[in-house]
């Protein structure tokens, strides 16, 4: 698999698939407590980093796609990482065939709209991937910034559930395709 055809520009930020290079961003950005409190509540340690940039490779690596570590365009300064993943989370079988979009930005680099223009990035690349299919994502009840960009990009709350023992809203974006 090329990853030279996943390479998304947008007009401030750069997306691309993660390389061994990224972890100490990665790394810095999932152990800070102000940007994960949502989402895993706990700074990731340096192996759980390293973890969650081999998973990020291995969805490219085996699927096709993933999460692409983006950057602003101009400075290179790493931002966050927006993507595609299939975790067989059990929330349910169609929720675990979907592809499940998700984000995370640095602290620095939130409430400067980056989100919203990198999360559209991907959804215009998974529009062309995926035509006919569902995209789905969870969030944090307590997430106000995330579930706003969520709405903004056109999701809908499905219904809440529990995952891994906290209060958790599923959202849903119907295929392009189908909202004629």
């Amino acid at each position: 698999m090329s990853h030279s055809a996943t390479v998304l520009k947008t007009d401030r930020l750069i997306l691309r698939p993660p390389q061994q290079a990224d972890f100490n961003d990665i790394h810095a950005m999932w152990s800070d407590l102000a940007v994960v409190r949502h989402v895993t509540g706990t700074a990731f340690t340096k192996e759980e980093a390293w973890a969650r940039l081999l998973r990020s490779a291995g969805h490219w690596a085996l699927m096709g796609f993933g999460y692409w570590v983006v950057s602003e365009k101009h400075s290179g300064t790493f931002i966050g990482e927006v993507g595609f993943g299939q975790y067989k989370r059990g929330i349910d079988p169609a929720f675990d065939e979907a592809p499940e979009i998700g984000w995370m930005l640095t602290a620095e680099s939130q409430g400067q709209g980056y989100g919203t223009e990198a999360v559209r990035a991907a959804l215009q690349w998974a529009d062309t991937r995926w035509p006919e299919g569902e995209i789905v994502c969870i969030i944090s009840p307590e997430n106000a910034p995330s579930l706003a960009l969520a709405r903004k990009c056109l999701f809908a709350q499905s219904r809440t559930t529990t995952y891994k023992g906290k209060p958790t809203v599923v959202f849903q974006r119907e295929a392009p395709a189908r909202e004629r």
